[in-house]
């Protein structure tokens, strides 16, 4: 049987459950603190495995020869808030890094966003 969730129930589960966690181990109150310092310290990874919608943009261009890189626009979901972001992505999908991101209250707003950003 195969189960579907919208995005936006999966990520506010997680978030909640990363909260948690954090909060047995560290202490009532710490959890959505250090949850917040997570996010920021692996954000480009996080949001990359909260997209809903990708598209590409372009070919990233790197001093490195051998590695081929790749721009792409990703909207998602995210402890409450929609986002658009410019990814640089590998050619096996693993993202190296974000050169920007935006976050907006409503999905309406972040789709407009994300058919823009070029």
């Amino acid at each position: 049987m195969t189960m579907v969730q919208p995005i936006a129930l999966a990520s506010d589960r997680v978030m909640a459950a990363l909260k948690s966690g954090l909060e047995l181990e560290f202490g009532r109150g710490a959890g959505e603190a250090l949850a917040a310092r997570f996010l920021e310290a692996e954000e480009t990874d996080i949001r990359w495995d909260a997209r809903a919608r990708e598209r590409w943009v372009g070919a990233y261009i790197t001093q490195e020869e051998e590695l081929e890189l790749d721009r792409i626009v990703a909207t998602g979901f995210l402890d409450g808030r929609w986002f658009v972001g410019m990814f640089i992505v590998d050619g096996d999908g693993n993202a190296h890094g974000m050169l920007c991101c935006r976050t907006f209250a409503c999905d309406e707003a972040a789709s407009q966003a994300f058919t823009q950003m070029r």
